[in-house]
């Protein structure tokens, strides 16, 4: 099995070849150039090309700059004894790998020894539920099911009133993916986080989005949309492995003060990583 190291630094090939022949490059704006083009941003890659300057060793220079970057103060711990299930409500835009992340989600967890529960909150799109039974069964979780068109909330309602009945330790509330302009969708995944707090009033616990890597910048403004909406309290990023604009992580997490949960590193069951900013900072930079 190889390390988190390694495999978040696999993932990262595309972007570290975007930066790697300038990053021992006299050329202070070649080196800039590459990193606008790995889409770290501009405010980003100001305040890291002024940290380089005179620097013989700029990979470990920037190396322990982004990984400062992207380290953001630990948030407080929840209390031991707050109510069981911890709820996870899970949002993203159409394409972001969204029902795909619960179901690794899903695993990830059953392998720390926590019961899970997935609803599937996601009644738009044909055959979703479905695909989604598909994961679950791989991660050897129990799942509500729903038909095309049924009321969302009432989905996740029925899933967190069944997990409270067999003691679940985390629901995975799985929404349809929408357009972060769309007013409507977005007031549907309101209700849904309206009807949660029902059965337990301080949840979701969580509220992380599934964002797809290859939108490079425009992931921020997904991400400010949703976070204005939803009050998220982190991200996961899928398709790492397929994109060099793995730099924008960097200024997401800045800008918005968000944490990054997950990255997604391929396409099986096991290939979500939690988020190392070391060893991401090490992928982005170092061979």
């Amino acid at each position: 099995m190889k390390s988190v190291f390694e495999r978040i630094k696999n993932s990262l090939k595309l972007t570290r070849d975007c930066l790697r022949q300038f990053l021992k490059s006299e050329n202070i704006e070649e080196l800039e150039a590459a990193m606008l083009e790995a889409d770290i941003g501009v405010k980003a890659t100001d305040y890291l090309i002024e940290k380089v300057k005179g620097h013989t060793n700029k990979i470990e220079v920037l190396k322990q700059e982004i990984t400062n970057l992207l380290k953001l103060p630990e948030a407080m711990p929840r209390s031991a004894s707050s109510t069981k299930p911890e709820i996870i409500l899970v949002v993203g835009v159409n394409g972001s790998g969204k029902t795909t992340t619960v179901g690794k989600l899903a695993y990830h967890l059953k392998k720390q020894g926590k019961e899970v529960l997935i609803a599937a909150s996601d009644t738009y799109r044909d055959a979703a539920a479905s695909q989604l039974k598909i994961w679950a069964d791989r991660a050897k979780v129990e799942i509500v099911t729903s038909e095309r068109g049924q009321d969302a909330a009432a989905v996740a309602f029925d899933t967190i009133k069944r997990a409270y009945a067999k003691v679940v330790d985390t629901v995975l509330v799985d929404t349809a993916g929408r357009l972060h302009t769309r007013k409507d969708l977005m007031e549907e995944v309101k209700k849904i986080k309206r009807t949660i707090t029902k059965l337990k009033p301080e949840a979701p616990d969580d509220i992380w989005l599934v964002l797809d890597a290859t939108v490079g910048q425009n992931g921020i403004a997904q991400t400010k949309l949703f976070h204005q909406e939803l009050s998220l309290t982190g991200i996961i990023v899928t398709k790492i492995d397929g994109t060099a604009k793995g730099g924008v992580l960097i200024p997401i997490t800045r800008e918005l003060n968000l944490p990054i949960k997950y990255l997604g590193v391929g396409e099986g069951i096991d290939d979500l990583e939690e988020f190392s900013a070391e060893a991401f900072a090490e992928g982005l930079v170092q061979d």
